[in-house]
Order: structure tokens, then sequence, then C-alpha cells
């Protein structure tokens, strides 16, 4: 189909061979760059957050106890959450009258509402932070399970020589779950890439097509425009560049078995 040209009046007729030629239209349409650059840095900001951010969650979450105990089951909870009710939810904090302008106002911090979600410079940063929120705590309870395997006498050891807690996390800690980042980042990206639920549910790739990204793009043109033939292209060319990211997940899986 990413091959043919096929619309609702082919669908069930003769397919022509068409080639690349629904990309070469989509990127004359001028659609198909500006959801690349989109899902770059939706990818970007996810992913950078997702890490980052998951790290100092397990960091901080490293030792048993009440908070520990309380915010775990919270971060599974957020983790499971469905990302049409997410998406909701966070569509409803965002808006003109949502809870996070309303804080804002109320603070003094703001006078006229933001546009999280209507501004062009303002929605795809919104929505990324949106999908950070929602793969954070994936991200800590896998770093949290590497640093748990990290062997107590190492630890003891680092504290006995006199390393502070930055020096124990940043020289022991991290090396240590160096091959769980890796395989984890790359998990993040992948997910990235499927950037369609939340977009749907808060923005419908608006305002404009300031949030479309390549899996958007691919529902816009196949279910919007009914040009099929267009959407698969799209689809494909987002499944080639996941494989790119696959290949290099198993040759890193592969390469720290080698060095173990």
């Amino acid at each position: 189909m990413s091959v043919s040209d096929v619309t609702t009046s082919t669908l069930n007729g003769q397919w022509d061979f068409v080639g690349l030629g629904n990309l070469v239209r989509s990127f004359q349409q001028g659609s198909l760059l500006p959801a690349l650059g989109h899902t770059a840095v939706f990818v970007l900001i996810v992913t950078t957050i997702g890490m980052v951010g998951g790290f100092a969650a397990a960091v901080a979450l490293q030792r048993a106890g009440r908070v520990a105990g309380l915010l775990l089951p919270l971060m599974v909870f957020i983790w499971a959450l469905p990302p049409v009710v997410n998406g909701s939810v966070w569509k409803f904090l965002l808006g003109d009258a949502g809870l996070i302008n309303v804080a804002l106002e109320g603070a003094g911090i703001i006078h006229v509402p933001l546009q999280f979600l209507y501004d062009e410079k303002v929605a795809l940063v919104a929505i990324s932070l949106v999908n950070s929120w929602a793969v954070l705590p994936f991200n800590a309870l896998v770093f949290r399970a590497g640093i748990l395997g990290i062997s107590p006498e190492i630890l003891e050891a680092a504290r006995i020589d006199g390393a502070s807690r930055w020096q124990e996390i940043v020289h022991v800690i991290a090396p240590s779950v160096r091959s769980t980042a890796l395989v984890l980042a790359v998990l993040t990206i992948v997910y990235g890439f499927r950037s369609f639920d939340f977009i749907y549910v808060m923005t419908k790739g608006g305002p404009g097509t300031a949030t479309s990204t390549l899996p958007f793009l691919s529902y816009q043109q196949a279910f919007g425009r009914y040009d099929f033939g267009m959407g698969a292209a799209t689809a494909v060319l987002s499944v080639l560049l996941v494989l790119v990211l696959a290949v290099v997940y198993a040759r890193s899986v592969r390469s720290e078995e080698e060095e173990a």
C-alpha cells in the first residue's frame, strides 16, 4: 500500500504502483518535514526528561522507607493509567480555566491564562512534558531495580573511602546501571516515536500542525484525507526509523553480554 496509489476510489480495485511517489507527494505538500522535526523535538524532550528524571527519582527512592512505600505505588498507577485518561486529565489541567492557570493567576505570577495547548510555540513542548510525565515512573522503576542490584559491599566500600553522596552517585551508581540505561534509552526513544494517543486526545495535531508527528500525520493522511497510500508510506517511514533503533538496541545488548 505504501508504494501504491490507494484512495477510497481505488481501495477495492487495482492499486497502481507509484514507488516512492507517496513520500514525494507528502514532501511536496509540506507536511512531511515539519512532522519529522516535531517528532525529533518530541523524542528529544521525552527521552531527556524520562532518563534524567527517572534516574534522579530512582536514586531518591533507593532506600526503602515510608516515602518510598507511598510513592512507588503512585508511580505504578501513573504508568499504568491509560493514555486516553491521562491525556484527558492533563487537557483539563492545562486549559484556560484549568488548575495550573488558576493556580498561577492566584499566585499573581500571570494575569492572562497561558495558552499551553493553543499556542504554536508552546503546544509541542506541553505535549512532550505530559508524555515525559507518563514515561518517567516506568524509567524510575527500572533504574531503581538496577540500583538495588548493586552489591551493598561496593557502596559500603565507597562510603568507607570517604565518598560523598554525589561521588557515590556519579562514580558508583551511574556506571553500575550503564547497561540498564542504554537499553532503557532505546526503549524510551521508541516510546517517543509512538507519539499518537496523547496528541490525539489533547490537541489533535494542532494548533494548525504544530503537534503533528509522524504517527499522527500518518493517521491524518489515511483516515482524515483518505489517502491510504500516503498514510501507509508515512507509517512505513516511522517503522524504518524505529527499526534502526531496534538494531542499535540489539547490538548494545549483545555488546553488554560479551563484556559480561
